[in-house]
């Protein structure tokens, strides 16, 4: 009787011992396609992120549908700086994305006198906005009161302008952005590459 059950024993053995193989490998795969796609999704949320720029409120900087490069890691260690190019949310667009310069900071008067930007009573050098002019303007976002200058912009805010002046609803239009609303700093251009450029 022993010697019958035996094989029977044996085979139902390695039927079992094929089964956690299967599972095995079937783990080692789901592990490999699982944790790049982890870390992308960190990355996409935390570090890094493309957009694509869908206005021409930043020409010639950065041309109609550029695709920019953001990160998000800076802004957790240091605050914005004038000069550098933020993302932001929309004040009055839920789920839209704003790509402007930092001008001025929190405590900072910003002016504008014949077309040109005064901040704390020094004119801006600004050579991307390639001799365009930067008027007030006559209209404002949806809840925004009538933007006054000198402006002193708020603690906690920054005051944003787009490149191409004549064409760009910035902080003269929304007022003062909110330091919290930043999503990262774009640093390049990559597409298409002949456009390719840090910023």
């Amino acid at each position: 009787m022993k010697n019958e059950d035996a094989p029977v024993e044996h085979e139902s053995t390695s039927e079992s011992e094929g089964k956690r193989d299967l599972r095995k490998v079937g783990l080692d795969w789901g592990l490999t396609l699982a944790i790049p796609i982890v870390i992308a999704l960190f990355v996409h949320a935390f570090v890094l992120e493309a957009f694509i720029v869908p206005t021409g409120s930043m020409l010639n900087t950065i041309q109609l549908n550029d695709r920019v490069w953001a990160e998000k890691v800076s802004y957790h260690f240091k605050s914005p700086s004038r000069g550098e190019v933020v993302l932001f949310a929309s004040p009055s667009e839920e789920g839209v994305t704003l790509l402007k310069r930092v001008i001025a900071t929190e405590g900072q008067t910003v002016d504008l006198v014949n077309g040109k930007v005064v901040v704390d009573g020094e004119v801006l050098d600004e050579p991307y906005v390639e001799g365009r002019a930067s008027y007030e303007l006559n209209h404002y976002a949806p809840g925004v009161q009538p933007i006054s200058y000198p402006f002193v912009v708020p603690e906690g805010h920054l005051w944003l302008m787009g490149d191409n002046r004549t064409n760009s609803l910035d902080s003269r239009y929304y007022g003062a952005i909110p330091v919290s609303s930043l999503i990262g700093r774009a640093f390049c251009t990559y597409w298409p590459l002949n456009h390719a450029r840090l910023l």
